[in-house]
């Protein structure tokens, strides 16, 4: 497999990245060209995560870290927020009850699209009341809703 990095030059054409990057780029130019017709070409592409939109998405997670009463360490905080929002794999475990073993959202595994979608799907686990009691135990259901409200708040004004 050829990995290309693609960008739009200043004269706004489409060259690859970098000596190798153009090389890699011309010939599968070439490629698409000189197809007959009826013949296919498959490829894949990754959307790249967004330096801003990770920078963001940790900034908020610490936050609540910070907030939260439940958790000492931040990726067991993180894995409980993915278990949360679905971002797992299952697996068989013991008398064939299923695991949720929590998926990488590391920045060369997760495209940006999929990361989207995770954050998303965690700010929705995060407003459930199951959620808010894991985070904050010792206050009542009401002072959980406004803690979640206060984080998100905070998060929304920056």
């Amino acid at each position: 497999m050829t990995a290309l990095v693609i960008y739009k030059s200043e004269d706004g054409k489409l060259d690859g990245l970098g000596e190798k990057g153009r090389r890699a780029y011309a010939k599968f130019r070439k490629m698409i060209e000189e197809l007959s017709v009826g013949q296919t070409l498959g490829f894949s592409y990754v959307l790249p995560r967004s330096p801003p939109h990770h920078r963001y998405f940790f900034s908020k997670i610490t936050g609540l870290f910070e907030r939260q009463e439940q958790f000492t360490d931040f990726d067991r905080l993180l894995d409980f927020l993915k278990v949360g929002a679905g971002h797992v794999d299952l697996f068989p475990g013991q008398n064939g009850v299923f695991v949720a073993v929590p998926k990488s959202i590391n920045w060369e595994k997760l495209e940006e699209q999929e990361f989207i979608e995770f954050h998303r799907a965690m700010n929705d686990f995060l407003w459930t009341p199951y959620a808010q009691a894991a985070l904050w135990p010792h206050v009542n259901a009401e002072q959980r809703y406004r803690c979640i409200e206060c984080w998100h708040w905070d998060f929304q004004t920056h």
